[in-house]
């Protein structure tokens, strides 16, 4: 019985497939490295496999990971959804008003970013430790935090708060006045949006210098829970809070609202 010839192109394909599947987000060179597979050829079969729904590309950096409309099993957190989900939104987002925004995502006695259109921005740039997934920020003096905290269920807010009182960080210092914690957060819930405290400069711990920005930032509420938040950031100097408030929150909630109606269309 003769051999049966095999489709170059598909044994390729799965050959990419396979090497997602063993990691959670892997750059074009990763998969060259795991596949061998030339660069000029992973792209074309990449660029395929994301007009198919197999292959998505992560905002920040451009890496590939496995999409969660293939419903193939992978390495993955609870959080790969949404920020999958956030990726195309926020790049439109920022194409429509210009300035950048992030996804943060719940990690305990800090926030993280899972995505962020900094990169496609035309006003600022960052070094790379201030665009990279997986920054932490601080729950209590950023606009995400705030945001996410004000909508969140009480249980799980109370649970967040008990945690920062036992941290020694300056950041968390808040922690320890509850009446002044209700006060901000009662008042992001009638603004419907987070900013930041004062005495913010950028980071999860106090950076050497300000970073020169202001953020509001909006949460994504799914019926009882909320995934995360994501924000607008523009340099300080360019508008107030209210004022990119009265240009841009509306742009900011349909973007929230569009990665949570696109969860719950994944689940």
């Amino acid at each position: 019985m003769a051999k049966t010839d095999t489709i170059r192109g598909l044994q390729r394909g799965l050959e990419v497939l396979k090497a997602l599947q063993a990691n959670s987000i892997l750059s074009l060179h990763e998969i060259y490295l795991a596949t061998g597979i030339s660069k000029p050829s992973l792209l074309r079969i990449l660029h395929t496999l994301e007009e198919s729904g197999m292959v998505s590309r992560r905002l920040a950096d451009g890496h590939y990971r496995l999409s969660t409309v293939a419903n193939a099993p992978r390495k993955r957190d609870r959080h790969d959804r949404v920020a999958e989900a956030a990726a195309p939104v926020l790049d439109r987002l920022c194409q429509k008003v210009s300035w950048p925004s992030d996804l943060f995502v719940p990690a305990g006695d800090h926030m993280e970013r899972r995505e962020t259109s900094r990169l496609q921005t035309p006003y600022f740039s960052h070094p790379s430790y201030l665009t990279r997934v997986g920054q932490p920020v601080n729950w209590l003096m950023t606009g995400v935090g705030r945001a996410y905290l004000a909508f969140c269920p009480t249980h799980e807010r109370d649970a967040i708060i008990r945690l920062l009182r036992k941290s020694d960080q300056f950041e968390d210092q808040l922690a320890r006045d509850p009446k002044r914690i209700e006060r901000i957060l009662a008042e992001t819930r009638a603004r419907g949006y987070g900013t930041r405290d004062p005495a913010f400069v950028g980071g999860l711990y106090r950076a050497p210098t300000d970073d020169g920005l202001a953020g509001i930032a909006a949460p994504l509420v799914d019926r009882s829970r909320v995934h995360g938040s994501i924000n607008i950031l523009w340099i300080r100097t360019a508008m107030t809070i209210e004022d990119c408030a009265a240009r841009y929150l509306a742009d900011l909630k349909d973007a929230a609202a569009e990665i949570v109606r696109s969860l719950q269309a994944r689940r």
